[in-house]
């Protein structure tokens, strides 16, 4: 079966594109926009190209925290936590969340 086909119509987040094909190789993924299609009445090339600027939105917004993460250790704002009292401080959150009333454990 050929690699379906989806446009891209160009949009304030692209602007300079006047239209650009997408390539979907992975069945799940052409059967997960087909459903969406079903359900929403929305056409692929819309939901396509929602998900691509919702994508970028969140990988920018990911690149900037750690920007922000970096600069502030690098200017000394913050200080590092060693590995080994990362793991000992998340054990023991886990042991005090397994120990609460209520929790999967007792059940």
């Amino acid at each position: 079966m050929a690699p379906r086909l989806f446009g891209v119509a160009p949009s304030r987040a692209f602007p300079y594109l006047r239209a650009m094909d997408v390539h979907l190789n992975n069945p799940e993924i052409k059967a997960k926009i087909d459903r969406w299609v079903a359900e929403t009445g929305r056409g692929p090339d819309e939901l396509v190209e929602d998900a691509m600027v919702g994508y970028f939105e969140e990988l920018t917004q990911a690149r900037e925290t750690l920007n922000r993460r970096y600069d502030d250790l690098k200017s000394g704002r913050v200080k590092p936590i060693p590995g080994d009292e990362v793991i000992a401080r998340l054990r023991e959150k886990s042991a005090a969340r397994r120990s609460e009333p209520g929790s999967s454990r007792d059940k």
